[in-house]
């Protein structure tokens, strides 16, 4: 006679504690982790969970790229690694400190104040980004207050969202790339040098819960900076790269000094300055930070159509035959815009009879921000692949006819550069 088999435990289900109310929402100031990931995102997030206490005072929201047409089970799992409460995100749902929330499927997810905003994923066949998306607007909305992290995945999705919160002053992280099973994510972010923090998923479990202390990421960017303060750093500053910021808003200056002691572990202003005149290196790296910018390629259309249709026609009236056309771009950053006046203005006079000549002049201070040998990146044109953006409001050709991808990067062809 067969044995009758015991009764089966049901499985364990996700944990619905309540939603979080607008009422019992915190101060506005509390930190956003923002984590994003995609092949083998789970168990790196998972082992970072477990590491991290359910009393910092941070939010997470997890960006983990699903299949859209498959109900998602990531709360369920999540669940089980965490005292905190885990959220799939509904529609203008409130953050609370120490919840988790996950982006549900088919979705795209911003912020805006302590607020998530759910949208359909748009049908258009382009690559779907939904942790740039996120972090972009987490950047914004947050600011210092912004942490972002990226985890094993394929791909560059996440690459450009961390540029966005590091230029507001944000923290970033990147997975050592060892202990990601897919490092493609990691390895782009940190390729494009828009990674602080370059750890196993454990090790960012202790640094967000020694971060989760800081004032810094607790407030709105820490305390402020004497004057006096500010004119010794401005003199090492002077004193190794020869640039003055001296005129320079001082709360841009102060919130950036602040986020290098974060950085740094150093809590108190005047043991960073005594940093800063005992290492050259930190130096550099604070006149790095002073230079991050924000910028892409065909950055604000409405300026590249205004260029097209009004100014470069009348660059063109009561020209001399053989008189070249010559661009001046100052503060060019790192090369993004000066590059797509060229190709714009290309692509204006293609069929041009006789042919223009023309020829830029574009200075910048932020060569050594560029990834691979920094005294010629922009010479040679080349940018991580995640920092090409498009506008509809471009002409296509002028793209397709000029800039050609590589690996993790992009490179103008050498119809622009010459």
């Amino acid at each position: 006679m067969a044995k009758k088999r015991p009764p089966t435990k049901p499985a364990r289900k996700a944990q619905h504690k309540p939603k979080p109310s607008v009422s019992a929402a915190a101060s506005p100031s509390f930190p956003i982790v923002g984590i994003g990931a995609s092949a083998g995102g789970l168990e790196a997030f998972t082992k970072l969970l477990k590491k991290l206490p359910a009393d910092t005072g941070m939010a997470v929201v997890l960006i983990q790229h699903l299949d859209p047409k498959h109900e998602s089970i990531l709360t369920a799992l999540l669940s089980r690694s965490t005292r905190m409460p885990v959220h799939e995100v509904a529609n203008r749902m409130p953050v609370e400190p120490n919840h988790v929330y996950v982006i549900p499927r088919n979705a795209n997810m911003q912020i805006s104040d302590t607020t998530l905003h759910l949208t359909s994923r748009p049908d258009t066949g382009e690559k779907h980004m939904p942790v740039d998306c996120f972090f972009q607007s987490l950047a914004e909305a947050k600011k210092s207050n912004a942490i972002g992290i990226i985890l094993s995945g394929t791909g560059s999705d996440g690459t450009a969202g961390l540029r966005a919160i590091k230029s507001e002053g944000g923290i970033t992280f990147a997975q050592d790339l060892n202990s990601a099973k897919f490092d493609g994510m990691p390895r782009s972010a940190i390729a494009a040098g828009m990674v602080d923090y370059i750890l196993t998923p454990e090790e960012i479990a202790r640094d967000l819960s020694h971060l989760s202390r800081h004032p810094y990421v607790t407030s709105d960017g820490g305390g402020s900076v004497a004057e006096d303060e500010f004119n010794k750093i401005f003199s090492l500053l002077r004193a190794q790269t020869g640039s003055d910021f001296s005129s320079y808003k001082r709360g841009t200056i102060g919130r950036r000094v602040r986020r290098r002691m974060v950085l740094q572990k150093v809590d108190k202003l005047p043991d960073y300055i005594k940093l800063l005149h005992a290492s050259p290196v930190e130096v550099k790296a604070l006149y790095e930070d002073l230079l991050i910018n924000v910028t892409e390629f065909f950055r604000d259309p409405k300026s590249f159509e205004t260029l097209k249709t009004a100014v470069f026609p009348k660059l063109l009236q009561n020209r001399e035959s053989g008189t070249p056309i010559r661009v001046w771009v100052p503060g060019c950053s790192t090369g993004e815009e000066v590059y797509s006046i060229a190709m714009l203005l290309i692509d204006f006079l293609a069929g041009g009879k006789p042919p223009i000549r023309y020829r830029y002049s574009a200075p910048t201070l932020a060569r050594s921000l560029l990834p691979g040998p920094a005294s010629d990146s922009i010479r040679r044109a080349w940018w991580p692949k995640c920092r090409r953006r498009c506008s509809s409001a471009i002409s296509t050709r002028a793209i397709t006819a000029t800039a050609s991808s590589s690996g993790f990067a992009i490179c103008v062809s050498s119809r622009v550069r010459t």
